[in-house]
C-alpha cells in the first residue's frame, strides 16, 4: 500500500489505521440507470466485487449498510441485524449530511459522524471488495475483514438479490 498523503475523508481514515487498500478511477455518470453495475464495469470487476453504500433509518436511527451493487438491500434483514422492528431509506439529503459524501460518492470509511455500520454477508466470499472512496469517480478495494474490523460492522445476510 502507498501512502497517498491525503485525499478523501476515506482514504486518510484508510491510511491512518494502516489497511492496505488499492484505488480505481472511473467514469460514469452517477445519474446513470443501473450505476453501480456500471461501475463494475468501467473498473473490471464483477458486480457481486463491488458495494454501494446506503444509509438507512432503522427505527429512526441512521445506520449503514454495505450491500453488493448486484442486488438490493433488504430492509427487514437490516432491521433485524441491528435489532430494529423496521428499517426504512433514509432520504438523500440526510444521507449526504450525516456521511459527510455526496450521493454516488458515499463511502462507508471516514464519515462526518461514526454510524452503526452493516456489511453483507457475502462480502466474506471475496478476498477483496470495493467501495466508494470517498467521491463519484474512485473506488477502494479493501479486504471485507478489514473493512469489518475498522468499522466495528455487523456482519450479516442484508441484501436481496
Amino acid at each position: 500500500m502507498a501512502k497517498r498523503g491525503g485525499g478523501t475523508p476515506a482514504l486518510v481514515a484508510l491510511d491512518r489505521a494502516g489497511v492496505p487498500h488499492t484505488l480505481h478511477p472511473y467514469d460514469v455518470d452517477a445519474d446513470e440507470p443501473n450505476y453501480g453495475a456500471l461501475v463494475a464495469a468501467a473498473i473490471g470487476i464483477a458486480d457481486d466485487r463491488v458495494f454501494k453504500t446506503l444509509v438507512a433509518l432503522a427505527d429512526s436511527q441512521p445506520v449503514v449498510a454495505v450491500v453488493p451493487v448486484a442486488g438490493h438491500l433488504s430492509l427487514k434483514a437490516l432491521a433485524a441485524a441491528v435489532g430494529a422492528k423496521r428499517a426504512e431509506m433514509a432520504p438523500i439529503e440526510m444521507a449526504e449530511r450525516l456521511s459527510g459524501y455526496v450521493h454516488g460518492g458515499i463511502s462507508p470509511f471516514g464519515q462526518r459522524k461514526r454510524l452503526a455500520t452493516v456489511l453483507d454477508a457475502s462480502a466474506r466470499d471475496h478476498d477483496r471488495i470495493y467501495v466508494s472512496a470517498g467521491r463519484r469517480g474512485l473506488q477502494v478495494g479493501v479486504a471485507p475483514d478489514d473493512l469489518a474490523r475498522l468499522l466495528a460492522a455487523t456482519v450479516a445476510a442484508i441484501a436481496a438479490p
